[in-house]
């Protein structure tokens, strides 16, 4: 795998690099240029967890159906871009933690 492909996003449909990379900011629209599935969906959301309560982390967004479809969810974070504010708060309580370890 080269760096350029670990900077593009890969389509959850047909699992192959799109060409546009992470940085990107992801229209409602956007589509994989390969097989025309929607890239702004839950299956692409780093929220997005098959075991989850309704297959979502983020416990305030509104539940979604058609989890292959692109949507309006505010909550919508690209898989593999920053952090969510669950994993922000658990590097922080461990910095704290062993800041405070005897």
């Amino acid at each position: 795998m080269t760096a350029e492909q670990l900077t593009n996003i890969s389509c959850f449909a047909c699992q192959k690099d799109t060409g546009i990379s992470l940085e990107s900011k992801i229209s409602r629209t956007e589509e994989c240029p390969l097989c025309y599935a929607s890239l702004r969906c839950c299956r692409m959301c780093k929220f997005y967890d098959q075991s989850a309560y309704n297959e979502c982390h983020e416990t305030q967004a509104a539940r979604i159906l058609e989890k292959e479809k692109s949507n309006f969810c505010d909550f919508f974070i690209l898989n593999g871009v920053g952090e969510t504010p669950c994993e922000a708060k658990d590097k922080s309580m461990s910095a704290a933690n062993a800041l405070f370890k005897k």
